[in-house]
């Protein structure tokens, strides 16, 4: 039996993590290569999504306000230190699709499902960051 105040428990936020965990978790190894801190993240993530579920679900638009929260977590436990140095050249939300696309390998409406946008600016936005960062 499930605990009906505990939003981490309820099934639209057990669906939605088996929906995304997979996708989340790919997201997060291309910043965090050390063994099981991309997972630490993305565990991170859904916690504070659990914590403000019912905002989530009461916004305009649940799976863009859960990208959000998951990009926060990302940034905040990123040490761009342990990085190497490269010219920004494109803006974090397209650096993100780009990654989500031709690194994670997610086709464009497999995207726009992720960060809660619609197919066409998915695309829109990938032909912008290929323009803009011709070594991607």
């Amino acid at each position: 039996m499930t605990n009906r105040h505990d939003p981490a428990s309820s099934v639209e936020f057990i669906a939605f993590r088996e929906l995304h965990h997979p996708r989340y978790l790919s997201y997060a190894r291309v910043w965090f290569r050390e063994g099981g801190l991309a997972a630490s993240v993305v565990e991170d993530a859904f916690a504070a999504m659990a914590a403000g579920w019912a905002e989530i679900l009461g916004s305009p638009n649940p799976t863009a306000a859960a990208w959000r929260i998951l990009r926060a977590t990302v940034a905040a436990r990123f040490d761009p230190t342990r990085a190497p140095a490269q010219p920004q050249r494109v803006s974090a939300a397209d650096e993100d699709l780009a990654i989500l696309h031709y690194v994670v390998g997610l086709a464009t409406p497999e995207i726009a499902d992720v960060v809660g946008t619609d197919t066409a600016n998915v695309a829109s936005q990938l032909r912008h960051a290929l323009r803009a960062a011709a070594d991607w």
